[in-house]
């Protein structure tokens, strides 16, 4: 039998995806609803595996991340575009708005009449509607086997915002975690062949700023901090010097805009 596998150099194979564990250890209680759902006497159930463990959704993750990151881009003054509307992402934004059309968002496509396109550095990670993510998640799921994740409910009232007082009727329960039981949530994070020098370092600033997740932040849960050899990389100079403006792009100072 003929194993493809020995066919291609070894190094070769690693260097072309790369996964990078990723655990998040809940702090507080977690609340990440599941809409649907059935079988708890909670009105906003947790979700949950097939196997019943917790568990919070890759596409939570991979979308506060992206947020985390364009605020990051934006305020190095990369001209970013607005997601998750196609209409306002790359590359439509760059048929009409100039301060996208230059060298760093020039990915080598183009439009069906040969127009170039441009794509901002975060859609260069994260994809839109017309080029592929270069990075992947996975959902993060609780390690804790289900009989050690017992279910808790915490009630709670809706509030009317206008008179600052409780409504009438509106008595509802949340399905959350243990409270303070430090569970790990294990995952992980693919890079795939093509990623941005720029990925690993944008990537490691955005998980520094998410301190929450789930629903109910306001009212401490889903608070949680991260643990990934991904903090232990080292950056390449390359990668900084990637997120360095060119002098012509850069934002004008304030002297500037005051003369």
């Amino acid at each position: 039998m003929i194993q493809l596998s020995n066919l291609i150099d070894a190094s070769i194979q690693t260097n072309q995806i790369e996964d990078i564990p990723l655990t998040a250890v809940i702090d507080t209680a977690l609340c990440v609803g599941a809409g649907g759902s059935s079988g708890s006497q909670a009105d906003k159930p947790l979700l949950k595996t097939a196997n019943g463990r917790l568990v919070i959704p890759a596409s939570q993750l991979k979308g506060r991340l992206r947020h985390e990151c364009e605020k990051l881009t934006r305020a190095l003054h990369f001209p970013t575009c607005e997601s998750p509307v196609a209409q306002t992402m790359c590359p439509q934004i760059g048929l009409t708005d100039s301060a996208f059309s230059r060298d760093a968002y020039d990915v080598g496509k183009s439009f069906a009449d040969g127009r170039k396109q441009h794509h901002c550095l975060i859609c260069q990670m994260f994809g839109n509607p017309a080029l592929p993510a270069r990075i992947q998640f996975s959902d993060l799921v609780c390690v804790e086997p289900p009989e050690n994740t017992p279910e808790v409910l915490r009630p709670g009232v809706t509030i009317n915002r206008r008179r600052r007082t409780a409504e009438e009727k509106k008595l509802y329960f949340l399905e959350t975690s243990p409270a303070n039981a430090q569970l790990r949530f294990t995952g992980s994070i693919t890079l795939e062949p093509g990623s941005p020098n720029f990925t690993k370092l944008l990537l490691i600033a955005g998980l520094k700023h998410i301190h929450a997740l789930g629903g109910s932040k306001s009212t401490g849960l889903g608070w949680l901090h991260w643990d990934s050899p991904l903090f232990n990389h080292p950056i390449e100079q390359t990668a900084w010097d990637s997120l360095q403006q060119p002098a012509s792009d850069a934002a004008p100072s304030a002297t500037e805009e005051a003369s």
